[in-house]
């Protein structure tokens, strides 16, 4: 039920009470947001329960089946459902082997999640970091368009608005003429580790250069080296049209577009890392071609086949780091080494939630932009 309280001298209306549902593939991260918001709420002086966390039991039945329990009421609440689709730890035992659950079976359960719900909560707002069949976004002949449908699926469930970080493609909003959808950029957040971890490099931005390794991630290397005063190039992959491999157009050659690297400092900059194959064409590349230090910057690293290709890019000098974010599952083995860099975005996303749930603009959290010059 909506109600109205008093934040800093300012009355504030409540869609409802907070309720945050974090599924299995998600659950560090949903405690590191429940604690992060009831910090900015007691600064606030609104008064906050021990806990926003909602208990769930996921349950997977022995032929593959499952079903999603509430262990609370969540009757005229606020609910946040969040949800790691790209989380691929999580198992179960399936007609008595051990079976990884894949982005499929994660989307089902937030399904389920909302269908627990049964229309008695407020609002139900679903966040995935990661949105669901990103990749799969567009078509191009006979093929399936799975996130369109996926969006259009949830909004026909009920689902108010969707959450999601530096998807593949933003034209997917239009999916939905009804449900709200909120693409959020973790570039503030990875910008200000850097500064903090590479001080002699910002320190010395005439020698430093952003490098898209692709056309599509132009407008987001522009966006980098814009805020960051920096200069940037690209990379063009030049494709083998006349053939398919694994549904894709393999990559013949990497042809670079810009200033000479020479003795330059040089961040790459991503959206996502799936084999990490193409990235790490490139930092042979640019070492080639005489660079200095070497980063790749990136919202998601998916690793699809494992760490060994950056390990030995950094045994063998010619990465220095990798700087990826929490928004989705990262083994724990990874995260120990020494190139990779671990973004924790769990106090962004708890102010996107706060403000969401008090029905305050998100639009000065999301304007990174302006966060960004007060580091220069």
């Amino acid at each position: 039920m909506a109600y109205r309280v008093l934040i800093n001298g300012e009355e504030v209306d409540f869609t409802g009470e907070l309720g945050i549902i974090a599924l299995d593939n998600c659950k560090e991260f949903g405690e590191k947001l429940d604690k992060a918001i009831i910090e900015q709420r007691k600064k606030e002086g609104i008064p906050t329960p021990e806990t926003f966390l909602i208990e769930t039991n996921q349950i997977r039945f022995s032929n593959g089946e499952g079903k999603i329990l509430l262990n609370e009421s969540v009757r005229g609440m606020d609910v946040f459902l969040i949800s790691d689709i790209g989380n691929y730890s999580c198992t179960y035992p399936l007609y008595g082997h051990e079976n990884r659950m894949g982005p499929d079976e994660h989307y089902q359960d937030i399904k389920r999640a909302v269908s627990a719900i049964g229309g008695k909560a407020a609002r139900v707002n679903v966040v995935m970091p990661m949105l669901y069949a990103s990749r799969q976004d567009r078509r191009k002949g006979r093929e399936s368009l799975d996130c369109a449908m996926a969006l259009q699926e949830l909004e026909n469930m009920g689902v108010k608005s969707v959450i999601t970080f530096d998807v593949h493609n933003s034209g997917v909003i239009n999916a939905s003429s009804l449900m709200s959808f909120e693409n959020i950029y973790a570039s503030y957040e990875i910008v200000k580790s850097f500064f903090e971890d590479e001080q002699d490099v910002v320190n010395d931005r005439e020698n430093l250069l952003i490098i898209s390794p692709d056309v599509g991630g132009m407008e987001r290397a522009i966006y980098y080296s814009t805020v960051m005063k920096t200069d940037v190039g690209m990379f063009y992959k030049r494709r083998d049209y006349s053939r398919v491999v694994s549904g894709r157009n393999p990559i013949v050659q990497h042809e670079y577009l810009g200033r000479d690297v020479a003795g330059k400092n040089i961040m790459i900059i991503d959206d996502m890392i799936g084999t990490g194959e193409s990235v790490a064409e490139i930092v042979r590349e640019l070492k080639e071609r005489n660079a200095a230090k070497i980063f790749v910057a990136t919202t998601f690293a998916m690793f699809t086949k494992g760490c060994a290709t950056f390990q030995q890019l950094y045994n063998d000098g010619l990465l220095t780091a990798l700087y990826s974010t929490n928004l989705t599952y990262v083994p724990p083995e990874i995260i120990g080494t020494p190139w990779f860099k671990h973004v924790d975005m769990s106090c962004f996303a708890a102010e996107i939630v706060n403000c969401l749930n008090t029905n305050r603009s998100i639009e000065p959290i999301m304007d990174a932009t302006a966060r960004l010059k007060q580091l220069q």
